[in-house]
C-alpha cells in the first residue's frame, strides 16, 4: 500500500453535480484521519472560486457535470494551475473512454463510480478512495506531460530473434500515459510485449484499442490461450491475471479468475513468476510507474533467472512506488528515465 510522509492533512475539494455524491464522498473522506474536505462544488464554474481560495491539494472531479465538461475544465485547470486531479467515471464504455481522455489530459488517476446504486458502490470503494487520495497528494502532476517533452524516437527494424525473446512490464498509477511513451518508439517486429497495467475491467479494451492506434506494433487485449507472436503487445484484461505458458516450442497466453495478488487482478507478481522458468533469460521485465509493491518479488526471480530488468526512475514517475519496491528487493539491473527504455530494452534483447 502507497505511504505517505505528509505530516499535515489532506486538503480535498469535491466537485460533482450530485448532492449524494458528494456528501457520500464527503463521508468517506472526512474518516480519515489525514484529509479534510475543504469544499464541495456542485461544478466547475464554482469549482474554479473554490480553488483560489482553499488551495486544495486534491481536487476529485466528476466527468459529466452542467456548465461546463469536466474534460474541459481538466484541460484549463491543467494548463493555468496543474494540481492532482482524480477523476469520477461509470463503469460504462463512454465513462471509460472518458477517464481515458482525462488520464490523458494529466488526471492521475480515477475513481470507478458505478452506474447503479451510486451510493453503496462508493461506499464500497472507501479504501480504495482513501488510498488514492493520499497517492494523488504525493504524485508528479507534471509527469503526465512527458510525452511532449520527450518526443518519440524513431527506432530501426529489430533484428532479434523475436521468437524466443519477449518483455514483460508492469506499471499501475499513471502508466497509461507512460506506457505510450515506451510503445510508441518500438517497430513493428520487436519481440512481443506482454503488459500489467492495473486497471478496471471496463477500461483494458478501450486502453489497448487507443495503444494499438498510436503504435507500429499490433496491440490487443490478451485472450486464453492465445499464441505469443512476435511484433503485438497483449495488455492483460482488467478482470484476470495473465500468465506465459510454453506450447510446444512457442509461448502462449493463459488467463485465470483466481484470487487476487498483492490486491491485484491482474497482477504484475503472477506475470513476471509464470515466466521465470518458462521465460527466463530470454526476457526483459520492465517495471513503471506505479503505487504499491505489485511485481517487486517476480522482477526479483526474473533477475535470478537471468534476465535482464530495468525500473522507471523516480524524476519520470507519477507514482515512484513499484519501481522503488523492486529496487529496494535487489530486482533491478538498471535504472532509467522513461524516455530512454525503449531503446534500452532493444539495445540489451539484441
Amino acid at each position: 500500500m502507497y505511504t505517505t510522509t505528509r505530516s499535515r492533512q489532506i486538503k480535498v475539494l469535491i466537485v460533482d453535480d450530485s448532492a449524494l455524491v458528494r456528501a457520500i464522498l464527503s463521508e468517506v473522506i472526512k474518516s480519515a484521519s489525514d484529509m479534510e474536505v475543504v469544499g464541495a462544488a456542485s461544478d466547475p464554474l464554482q469549482a474554479r472560486d473554490m480553488i483560489k481560495l482553499l488551495a486544495p491539494d486534491v481536487l476529485t472531479l466528476d466527468v459529466e457535470m452542467p456548465k461546463m465538461n469536466g474534460l474541459t475544465f481538466l484541460e484549463r485547470l491543467m494548463r493555468l494551475r496543474p494540481m492532482p486531479v482524480l477523476m469520477i467515471s461509470s463503469l460504462t464504455e463512454r465513462g471509460s473512454e472518458m477517464a481515458l481522455n482525462a488520464l490523458e489530459l494529466g488526471a492521475v488517476d480515477f475513481i470507478a463510480k458505478p452506474k447503479l446504486d451510486v451510493a453503496a458502490g462508493l461506499q464500497r470503494y472507501a479504501d480504495e478512495i482513501i488510498v488514492k487520495i493520499r497517492m494523488a497528494a504525493e504524485s508528479r502532476v507534471a509527469q503526465s506531460h512527458s510525452r511532449a517533452e520527450f518526443p518519440a524516437p524513431v527506432l530501426k527494424s529489430s533484428k532479434i530473434s523475436t521468437t524466443e525473446k519477449l518483455i514483460l512490464v508492469g506499471s499501475s498509477t499513471g502508466g497509461t500515459e507512460a506506457l505510450k511513451v515506451f510503445l510508441e518508439p518500438m517497430p513493428a517486429d520487436a519481440p512481443a510485449i506482454i503488459i500489467v497495467q492495473h486497471m478496471p475491467e471496463a477500461f483494458t479494451r478501450s486502453f489497448a484499442a487507443r495503444l494499438d492506434g498510436l503504435c507500429r506494433m499490433t496491440v490487443k487485449e490478451a485472450e486464453d490461450q492465445e499464441r505469443v507472436l512476435p511484433g503485438h503487445v497483449y495488455v492483460a484484461p482488467g478482470h484476470s491475471h495473465v500468465r506465459v505458458e510454453l506450447s510446444g516450442a512457442r509461448y502462449s497466453l493463459r488467463l485465470g479468475s483466481d484470487a487476487p495478488i498483492n490486491h491485484h487482478r491482474p497482477s504484475v507478481d503472477a506475470l513476471f513468476q509464470s515466466a521465470v522458468s518458462t521465460v527466463g533469460r530470454n526476457a526483459v521485465v520492465v517495471m513503471l510507474t506505479g503505487m504499491g509493491r505489485d511485481g517487486a518479488q517476480g522482477m526479483l526471480q526474473m533477475r535470478q533467472a537471468g534476465a535482464y530488468t530495468i525500473a522507471q526512475d523516480e524524476a519520470t514517475c507519477v507514482v515512484y512506488g513499484m519501481p522503488r519496491a523492486a529496487v529496494e528487493v535487489g530486482a533491478v539491473d538498471e535504472v532509467l528515465p522513461l524516455h530512454a527504455i525503449a531503446r534500452r530494452v532493444l539495445e540489451t534483447l539484441a
